[in-house]
């Protein structure tokens, strides 16, 4: 009888937040039969980090990324320099978390629209798929994906919280909908996201420590918590629940070349 795996492929387990008890989340992960967590990193620091933490475990995984949060001014040729030296280390399976957040008042989009190009290219040069963080931004993503839309550009939009219409459009652009906890929440438009487009365009993921779902909504998320929400996608899904998890398993293993 085979056992039911999962995949989470955005998980900042290499975060403060997990300091204090990370070895119990990984044997809870493990336990949950979680196979796959890749570390996106989010700037210099927190991308030493996810290396750093996917050097000592075979099935974590790293991305290198700079967050929009932190383009506050023009990004360096330097930092860039610095940022594609750490792309190149073992295991960086992908760049991210990029992409634009115009949610603050203080965002600054020239500076996050200039910075996202550069790592749009960084991946394109790298030959590595991307990991896209958008919130309140989507006329201008779309805009500056299809301008920067290259035969080897791929990726998946993390946390997705768009519409039909706007996943649509996503894999239109060659990306996959990475499908968080918030699927469990009332009014999410994500049941009607999953249940319309191909099971071969998902993939899942936690976000945690951010956003766990339903039952474990209010606490810190963990990667062991993505059974709930690959359960929720199969709840709007015509396939069984363990066809779809090995399904977003493969999807996983197939974008970031994982081993």
């Amino acid at each position: 009888m085979s056992v039911t795996t999962f995949a989470d492929i955005h998980s900042h387990l290499s975060f403060p937040e997990f300091d204090l008890d990370r070895d119990r989340v990984i044997d809870d992960l493990k336990a949950a039969g979680v196979r796959y967590v890749i570390d996106p990193g989010t700037g210099v620091e927190t991308n030493r980090r996810s290396i750093d933490l996917a050097a000592r475990y075979d099935f974590i995984y790293s991305n290198v990324g700079l967050h929009p949060h932190d383009v506050k001014s023009p990004v360096s040729p330097e930092l860039l320099a610095e940022l594609a030296t750490q792309a190149r280390s073992a295991k960086v399976v992908g760049i991210g978390e990029i992409g634009l957040d115009y949610h603050w008042p203080d965002h600054e989009a020239v500076h996050q629209e200039a910075a996202f190009r550069e790592m749009l290219r960084m991946a394109i040069a790298l030959d590595l798929p991307v990991v896209i963080h958008c919130r309140d931004a989507w006329p201008d993503m779309l805009r500056i994906l299809s301008e920067e839309r290259s035969s080897v550009l791929r990726g998946a939009m993390h946390c997705f919280s768009g519409d039909l219409d706007m996943a649509r459009r996503c894999i239109a652009l060659g990306l996959k909908i990475s499908i968080p906890g918030t699927i469990t929440y009332k009014k999410s438009p994500l049941p009607e996201v999953v249940a319309s487009v191909a099971l071969d365009d998902l993939c899942s993921e936690t976000d945690a420590p951010y956003l766990a779902p339903v039952p474990m909504r209010g606490k810190r998320n963990e990667p062991a918590f993505v059974v709930h929400t690959v359960r929720k996608i199969a709840d709007h899904r015509p396939e069984p629940f363990e066809a779809v998890a090995e399904a977003l398993v493969r999807n996983a293993v197939t974008l970031f070349g994982l081993a």
